[in-house]
């Protein structure tokens, strides 16, 4: 899979999607729901009632990218919150191998004293 950049923005929607819904359908639900602007360059991430299935909306610059994941086996371990959640890459490289990243341990931010 092609992954963001460490520094890109990814909004999960924690609440059920309709996967019928297209690039149009989940534009407004970006606009209606989360009042953001769609273009504005942040990963949209959606998942279906039963949670086997996932939609990511992107605008690269000039046209949207709509990527579609279905899990043959298991279920998307998304955290149940109020509406929506910003996560990071790493986190959405997880929940996207079927790992729920709420329950790994967050990594150890380590500093190197005596170095510039």
């Amino acid at each position: 899979m092609l992954m963001p950049p460490n520094n890109m923005s990814i909004l999960l929607c924690t609440a059920p999607t309709d996967m019928r819904k297209s690039i149009n359908g989940l534009c407004f639900l970006v606009d209606g729901d989360f009042g953001e602007n769609p273009s504005c360059g942040t990963l949209y991430v959606f998942c279906n009632r039963v949670r086997d299935k996932l939609k990511i909306l992107y605008w690269d610059g000039n046209g949207f990218c709509l990527l579609y994941k279905r899990l043959e086996k298991g279920r998307f371990k998304i955290p149940a919150t109020a509406h929506s959640l910003r996560i990071n890459p790493d986190e959405l490289r997880w929940l996207l191998q079927g790992i729920d990243f709420k329950s790994l341990p967050k990594p150890k931010v380590l500093s190197l004293k005596g170095y510039a």
